[in-house]
């Protein structure tokens, strides 16, 4: 069992292949029953850490950190908070760090965060605030002894004007402190190894885990590119709708493809799987389950 204080950084030092959950707050009852209800069916997975987003323009700073503190404490859960710069002074954002530390909470994900309202839109500074995630992962170590994650972008972020800059950008926010990365949600295997190839090529080798979320509904190849920043890859596209008229079909295909991907992702070196639930756990307990029937067979004599 882990603590609210293991660190991430060390948890991955460790060479085993981690496995994590990422969560956003509910903004209904209904929603927090169904978050609650998800954390305890996947706590019994044992993941090495779960995380929880902050919704845009810290819409739901709030609600991030009461979920992120009942983590901590009421579960043997080890929770990173999705920490963001917009509309947040220097000030308060390091109020919320002393509030996090306060109830041990001591793994964060700095992210610079998407204008409120349009996560396309202008990105703009607060007048007291950061410019980018590099400056927050430099506030948040100087604060105590943090472990920082930030995010990385396989495809590239969708305000970088090309790869070569996303690369440079996110080197830089390396440099600057982070222990380790979570991407941008992905559909092909291929788009990590790039990112981590141009990655390396820079002289950095911080751990990168691949933000990876099953396709159960056609709705989620429709907003592929506000998720990820890239486009669902059309050859993809064509097996899902192919099965559009059937709902179990198109879901079966989505584990099964979800599964494929993080077995492949796994033998080529990646050091986990960060999976985005969507607050939802079932089909994310039969990925998991698929990986490790695949583990016990490959085990077996």
């Amino acid at each position: 069992m882990t603590s609210a204080r293991s660190s991430i950084r060390d948890l991955l030092a460790t060479g085993e292949k981690s496995f994590s959950f990422e969560f956003f707050p509910p903004k209904t009852e209904q929603g927090a029953i169904n978050l609650w209800r998800s954390i305890r069916e996947l706590e019994a997975l044992r993941p090495t850490f779960v995380s929880v987003t902050y919704g845009a323009g810290g819409s739901t700073r709030d609600t991030t950190v009461e979920i992120v503190e009942r983590v901590a404490t009421d579960t043997t859960l080890t929770p990173v908070a999705h920490f963001t710069a917009v509309n947040h002074s220097t000030a308060e954002l390091r109020q919320l760090i002393g509030r996090f530390a306060s109830v041990g909470v001591t793994n964060l994900l700095a992210l610079r965060g998407d204008p409120p309202g349009n996560p396309m839109g202008e990105w703009v500074r607060h007048p007291e605030g950061v410019e980018y995630a590099e400056e927050l992962v430099q506030m948040i170590k100087a604060c105590g002894d943090f472990c920082v994650g930030v995010a990385a972008f396989p495809y590239k972020h969708p305000r970088s004007p090309d790869i070569e800059t996303d690369t440079r950008r996110f080197v830089e926010k390396c440099r600057a402190g982070a222990d380790y990365a979570i991407t941008q949600m992905f559909f092909k295997a291929e788009d990590y190894f790039r990112l981590r190839d141009r990655v390396a090529a820079q002289g950095c080798d911080i751990p990168i885990l691949p933000g990876i979320m099953p396709v159960t509904q056609l709705s989620t190849i429709e907003r592929s590119e506000q998720l990820s920043g890239a486009p669902f890859p059309p050859e993809l596209a064509e097996r899902f709708h192919a099965v559009a008229d059937d709902s179990e079909a198109l879901r079966q295909l989505g584990i099964e493809h979800c599964a494929e991907l993080c077995q492949e992702l796994l033998d080529a070196g990646a050091p986990g799987i960060h999976f985005i639930t969507m607050n939802r756990s079932t089909a994310t307990r039969e990925v998991f389950g698929l990986l490790g029937a695949k583990a016990a067979s490959t085990a077996a004599p």
